[in-house]
């Protein structure tokens, strides 16, 4: 596909911090140090460039995110509800026409993981684009209409919380990202910490 130039300024970023990191013990994962920095500050440097906005979705912690800048946004449905909730509860405070999420525990963003979204999504004529690493689709890394905010509230609230069955509610681009697999390299436990820092640190 053609590389075209796209404004940053029509799309919001969201950075999901709101989970519960079972696996790491339910440490806060976006203030969890990696290298030197905590981790959410490696998603915001690789998001800032692509976006007009950024914001953080987190359900701990708020004050110490809210030294980034960025205004904080928790959810508001109770439980932990996953990802979704957590892109329905920013959803409402985004005002331009895109809203692009990414995970706090991912630091090798590529630098145009919002393009090519974007791209897809016009070449598709789609409401929704969701990375695909060639495996599989990878939906916390996902670009859509803020014009959909209604039916994933109305989704939530019937008691449904898995993002692939909302998707199939609506027209869905796939954006291939094989070429770049590391953009889905995510730190769950403690192996893929250490693993991930030498990694960082090799490549100074």
């Amino acid at each position: 596909m053609e590389n075209i130039a796209v404004t940053k300024h029509i799309f919001t970023g969201v950075i999901l911090a709101g989970g519960q990191a079972r696996r790491m013990g339910g440490q806060d994962k976006g203030l969890i140090e990696l290298a030197g920095s905590p981790m959410v500050q490696y998603v915001l440097d690789a998001i800032s460039p692509q976006v007009g906005h950024v914001i953080i979705n987190a359900n701990r912690n708020q004050e110490i995110y809210a030294h980034y800048g960025c205004p904080i946004i928790a959810d508001e449905f109770e439980g932990f509800c996953g990802p979704l909730a957590g892109m329905a509860s920013s959803l409402r405070s985004v005002t331009s026409p895109y809203m692009v999420t990414a995970p706090c525990d991912s630091p090798f963003i590529p630098k145009d993981l919002v393009q090519r979204l974007y791209l897809q999504l016009l070449h598709e004529e789609a409401e929704i684009s969701v990375a695909h690493n060639g495996e599989r689709l990878q939906p916390v890394f996902t670009l859509m209409k803020t014009t959909l905010l209604d039916s994933i509230l109305e989704f939530l609230g019937k008691d449904e919380r898995k993002i692939d069955k909302w998707f199939e509610l609506h027209k869905l681009a796939i954006t291939d990202f094989s070429d770049c697999p590391d953009t889905f390299i995510n730190i769950n436990t403690q192996d893929d910490l250490s693993v991930v820092e030498s990694r960082l640190k090799a490549s100074i």
